[in-house]
Formats: C-alpha cells, sequence, structure tokens
C-alpha cells in the first residue's frame, strides 16, 4: 500500500506548465489567425472579408526587410 502524505508546500511546477500550454496555444492561434487571414484563400475563401482585428502584413515590406541589401566589393 501507498501512503500519500501532503506537505504544507504545495509544488508549483502544474501551475506554471499548465500556465505556459495556455500561453502557447493562444500565441499559436493569434499567429495562425494572421497568417491564414493574410495568406492566399483556398477555393470557396476568395471573398471572405479580413476581420477588423487581423492586422494586414504587406509581403513586400516583410521580404525586403529579411533580404540582405546588395553589397559590391571591388575584388
Amino acid at each position: 500500500m501507498f501512503l500519500i502524505v501532503e506537505s504544507g508546500e504545495a509544488s508549483s511546477f502544474p501551475t506554471a506548465f499548465t500556465l505556459v500550454y495556455i500561453v502557447g496555444f493562444i500565441a499559436a492561434v493569434t499567429i495562425g489567425s494572421i497568417a491564414w487571414y493574410n495568406s492566399k484563400r483556398p477555393p470557396g475563401w476568395e471573398d471572405k472579408e479580413r476581420p477588423d482585428v487581423v492586422p494586414k502584413v504587406d509581403t513586400d515590406e516583410v521580404i525586403s526587410a529579411v533580404e540582405p541589401p546588395d553589397v559590391k566589393t571591388d575584388a
């Protein structure tokens, strides 16, 4: 037989662990929603409006911010 002994101090691991998963899930849904509404629409969704809460992402601006500038060297 096992005897369960409760101590006065409880571990905060399950609470912190659960909180991390909840925050991660909310972040994933938010980022996924932004990506979905700014992507090319699948068949049947082309004429749907973007919700007001989802920001418009300009892909040309994002790509130019990621690409390094052309650097010419004298070789």
